[in-house]
């Protein structure tokens, strides 16, 4: 058993592993085993299966810490017996029997639906609408992400598998107030739900790009938990 508690990253739509590239150094540089997730969002049980390997691939108790539709995958592979904490990012989280579509469905639609183009099967996000992505970071990394972005297949959101960790596992949620992609009242209802201790910053739907400082204190706070 790890002394440490691992962490593996789960990103979502039109992002990667990098995403998280503000947050790996630091983690390790605290002698933690850190693993970002890639994911091919062709379907959700090929994301969720990504993530499970993850898990196995590092040591000890693990920290699952989950994006947008990361949250999702989190709460899908977090079933999984030495996953002892999850941590949602601006993130979805369905209920049983509930796709991530269904828990959207039920806040108004975000401007950054408003600049999505769908060709050779995937969605893309345009140049137009990465600022209600990421508009607070700078546009030289306003445009690496746009650039990185892996890009989902039409009704990937609408796709069920089975699980839900946040009704049995810890969780920690960080709001992010000024979110144009998933809505921040969607959010708030969705850390209430799962009794997850909230940290709420003024952030884009980015916040571990935008503020990592935060971020970093949320995922520490709940490794700590799980430290030997």
């Amino acid at each position: 058993m790890a002394s440490k508690a691992s962490i593996v990253f789960a990103h979502g739509l039109w992002a990667d592993g990098s995403c998280f590239n503000k947050l790996i150094p630091a983690l390790q540089a605290e002698g933690r085993e850190v693993y970002a997730s890639q994911h091919g969002l062709d379907s959700l049980e090929g994301d969720v299966a990504c993530v499970t390997r993850a898990i196995n691939h590092v040591p000890g108790p693990v920290v699952l810490v989950g994006h947008s539709y990361g949250g999702t995958l989190i709460t899908k592979a977090g079933t999984h017996d030495r996953v002892g904490a999850l941590v949602y990012l601006a993130a979805l989280a369905p209920d049983e029997g509930e796709t991530t579509q269904d828990q959207q469905d039920k806040f108004p639609t975000m401007p950054v639906f408003g600049h999505l183009d769908v060709t050779d099967g995937r969605i893309w996000l345009l140049e137009s609408g990465i600022g209600d992505f990421c508009g607070d970071l700078p546009a030289a990394e306003q445009k690496l992400v746009l650039a990185t972005g892996a890009v989902p297949v039409p009704d990937l959101f609408a796709q069920q598998v089975p699980g839900t960790a946040w009704r049995t596992t810890p969780s920690w949620y960080v709001v992010a107030n000024d979110d144009r992609t998933v809505n921040p009242d969607l959010q708030r209802a969705t850390a209430e739900r799962i009794g997850a201790k909230t940290r709420a910053v003024d952030s884009s739907h980015v916040p571990m790009l935008s503020h990592p400082d935060v971020v970093l204190d949320v995922i520490r706070e709940a490794a700590a938990t799980l430290d030997g």
